[in-house]
């Protein structure tokens, strides 16, 4: 928690204080017509905008401010949103796809935006195995064919059917989307070496200057939409994404209204800012403060190792979770209980409540007496220690953890010493964020381990239930797919449950057999237990209303707060200058 006003570090002032004075700007900018917000990370290099090569962001204002999505995935209703694309429709059979692109877009530098630049930009990924973006791979992965129709309109062939094609690659499903580059300027570029170190996009911000510590728009008073009546121009004249070097930080600038949108903070340090300045908001007025994000949190369990091979040692881990706990002493109040593997956003209210009806739903409390009724038919013995042992061998439990964050590692904290309590002489073991994604988990060498890998169903449950499909079972050693079904679940009961998956994955998600479905799968999920769900994501988003209102809240939740998402062009829009 903030007990004072601290003086910022000198880098952080300087910079705070060069985004609006520094020499070789079109313009100085007021305060109170700039928006600040945080960046939690350097900007390796500052001068490359080519976002398909490897390690290059564009979290810094690129495409948030200057290059706009084609459609924004609304998590309320699960439909899309328009932007610079009007429509995009399937045939009967979701192999062929027809984009409307909106009429009377142009780049920043007036030259048209239109289905030349889609169809080059499709083209490009498909002809270059080496741009590996995730993005570009998914779309080379799934398009056979793209040609123009007209100048606003492109037809998709896809290399197999698919009802998510649209949100997938062009609707902002978690982050980003596939963007299209303006063919003008890329065509006859190396996609490998050129930078576009001028960068242009179509929204209402063109870039200024960047450094590593700081990117800065303007506004573009000539922007395409304000002329079509799409909409208004923005109200912020200046855009600004700064580098806050770290919670308390990044904490100051907020108390001190330096900065408008910081990125995640502990309950602590919000309730701090909040006594030293009143006008910083979060999603919620109380706890828990913030909303879920994407990817809930869960423990994943090695289905090859024993004792966990034994799927009634699964369950009984299962009953030994209290998340209600975990919600208390790990997050402080600040996240709610899993209900189920999903997020739990309203556009998936009706397949978490099919697996509810169905009996599938988890509870908020541990069960330890029937937990270790499971344990103990299986001939474990609880010794004099408190410690369950069989024939000599301790009940252990290694949980490998990554140690990149306070929040998992408090988390699996919190699970340790349930079990133990329990008679499970559990441990830790934090390994550095490379050696957790890079060699512990795609690799299957860990009995236990904290993850997210259900995450990617925002407002339909294929993907996430897809993850763990049977054809992705390699042996303890080999690479995951995708970081898919790293717990080797591979019995009678996975290939039932993927027949199942298989056939809702060619259904549109609001096909009216797809709840049933979903929960007739999950049946093989509670029975079997590859992974145990735990509690929601969540990020702690302190939004500024001192010069700038109209942030997305629980009251008014046009959009998503993740501020360095693609779909941050919605808030930029909503902010009306305080009165």
């Amino acid at each position: 928690m903030i007990t004072s006003t601290r003086v910022l570090a000198p880098a952080i002032l300087a910079a705070v204080t060069a985004t609006f004075a520094a020499p070789g700007f079109a313009q100085e900018v007021a305060r109170e017509d700039t928006v600040i917000f945080d960046l939690d990370r350097t900007i390796k290099d500052p001068e490359n905008f080519n976002w398909f090569t490897p390690g290059t962001k564009r979290m810094h204002g690129a495409h948030q401010a200057m290059w706009e999505p084609l459609f924004i995935l609304n998590a309320g209703t699960g439909q899309l949103d328009p932007w610079l694309g009007e429509s995009f429709t399937p045939n009967d059979s979701f192999d062929v796809w027809t984009l409307k692109i909106r009429d009377g877009v142009e780049w920043s530098d007036g030259e048209d935006f239109n289905a030349d630049d889609v169809v080059f930009t499709v083209n490009l990924v498909e002809s270059n195995e080496d741009i590996s973006s995730r993005e570009a791979a998914n779309v080379r992965a799934q398009v056979d064919a793209v040609r123009k129709v007209d100048d606003l309109t492109v037809e998709f062939t896809l290399a197999k059917p698919n009802p998510r094609f649209a949100v997938e690659n062009f609707g902002i499903l978690i982050f980003g989307s596939m963007l299209i580059m303006p063919e003008h300027i890329w065509a006859g570029q190396d996609p490998a070496t050129f930078t576009f170190s001028s960068p242009i996009g179509t929204g209402p911000y063109t870039f200024t200057s960047s450094a590593t510590n700081r990117a800065i728009w303007d506004r573009n008073d000539d922007w395409w939409g304000a002329k079509t009546g799409f909409k208004d121009l923005p109200e912020p004249k200046r855009l600004i994404w700064l580098e806050s070097g770290g919670e308390e930080s990044r904490a100051q600038l907020m108390a001190t209204n330096q900065m408008d949108a910081a990125q995640n903070v502990t309950l602590g340090t919000f309730e701090g800012i909040m006594v030293q300045n009143p006008n910083v908001i979060a999603w919620f007025e109380d706890l828990p403060f913030s909303r879920p994000e994407v990817c809930a949190r869960q423990l994943e369990i090695n289905t090859t190792v024993a004792p966990w091979d034994n799927v009634e040692m699964r369950r009984a881990l299962s009953l030994l979770i209290d998340r209600e706990q975990i919600v208390t002493v790990a997050y402080e109040g600040t996240t709610q209980t899993s209900e189920t593997m999903f997020v739990q956003y309203e556009a998936m209210a009706p397949f978490i409540d099919a697996v509810k009806a169905a009996g599938y739903g988890l509870s908020a409390n541990a069960d330890v007496g029937a937990a270790q009724a499971l344990i103990e038919a299986q001939g474990w013995t609880k010794g004099s220690d408190g410690i369950y042992a069989k024939e000599g061998e301790t009940l252990a439990a290694n949980i490998h953890v990554n140690s990149a964050s306070t929040e998992y590692t408090r988390t699996i904290d919190v699970v340790v010493e349930q079990l133990n309590r329990a008679g499970i002489q559990a441990k830790a073991i934090p390994v550095e964020n490379g050696v957790f994604w890079g060699e512990v988990l795609p690799f299957g060498r860990y009995e236990l381990t904290y993850s997210w890998l259900s995450c990617g169903s925002l407002y339909e449950p294929w993907t996430s239930m897809a993850r763990y499909n049977s054809r992705d079972v390699v042996p303890v050693g080999e690479r995951s797919p995708g970081f898919n079904n790293t717990s080797r679940w591979n019995t009678p009961g996975t290939a039932a449950y993927t027949e199942i998956v298989d056939a809702m994955g060619v259904l549109a998600p609001d096909d009216p057999a797809v709840p049933g479905m979903v929960a007739d799968a999950y049946k093989y999920l509670a029975d079997e237990v590859p992974f145990i769900p735990l509690v929601q994501s969540t990020k702690l988003l302190p939004f500024n209303t001192t010069y700038w209102t109209g942030w997305p809240t629980a009251a008014d939740p046009y959009t998503q707060p993740s501020h360095w998402w693609n779909s941050t062009h919605q808030m930029i829009h909503n902010l009306e200058r305080a009165q």
